[in-house]
């Protein structure tokens, strides 16, 4: 990646933060070579601090990250966008970001995987997905057997309506199961499209 640092005087290039599931923008901030060099390397958003003249991970203080999963170059090479996950609200403020948006998607099932994901770093209590994951990955791989089971045993009858909430529960819990693995529903997608083009 070639970015050019020479076209501003202190070396600084705008780094735009994009949430790589909902698209919703979360974050400006100024990056310097060094400040890349580490976002790349430890996967996790770095900056140049404009006030603290020093390298800056997202989240040092917080503990919500953001982990990168891409990033490109504008036309020109003196702009960043970065495709990255939050492990929660962006903002000091507690906003999901700087510009107090909420971050959430025109895609329900990106919406879910995100409030999913959620039940798993805060362990709500009385919340059926936050028990599932306190038992484990065994649990919650049998449960998508068994909701699996269940799915193919609807389509064998003529009631639609349990055959689509048969297969709703059974996208619900392997939603739970990927977040489980640590993979999210868009490396999936990208996989089904990587064979498509390969067709």
């Amino acid at each position: 990646m070639n970015i050019d640092f020479s076209k501003s005087n202190d070396g600084l290039v705008p780094a735009i933060v994009q949430d790589a599931y909902t698209n919703v923008v979360l974050m400006l901030g100024f990056m310097n070579q060094e400040a890349l060099d580490k976002t790349i390397g430890s996967k996790l958003v770095t900056f140049y601090s404009r006030s603290k003249k020093r390298l800056w991970t997202k989240g040092e203080t917080s503990n919500n990250f953001l982990h990168v999963l891409e990033i490109k170059p504008d036309c020109d090479n003196d702009t960043i966008l970065i495709k990255a996950k939050p492990d929660g609200p962006v903002c000091h403020t507690g906003s999901d970001t700087c510009f107090n948006e909420e971050n959430i998607s025109n895609n329900f099932l990106y919406e879910l995987e995100r409030i999913i994901a959620s039940r798993k770093k805060e362990q709500t209590e009385n919340s059926y997905v936050s028990s599932l994951f306190k038992k484990g990955l065994n649990k919650i791989a049998q449960k998508v057997g068994e909701e699996a089971v269940e799915l193919v045993i609807e389509a064998k009858d003529s009631d639609n309506e349990k055959f689509v909430n048969e297969a709703a529960d059974l996208l619900f819990h392997y939603l739970i199961l990927l977040q489980e693995k640590e993979e999210s529903f868009n490396e999936v997608v990208k996989v089904l499209e990587k064979r498509h083009l390969e067709k």
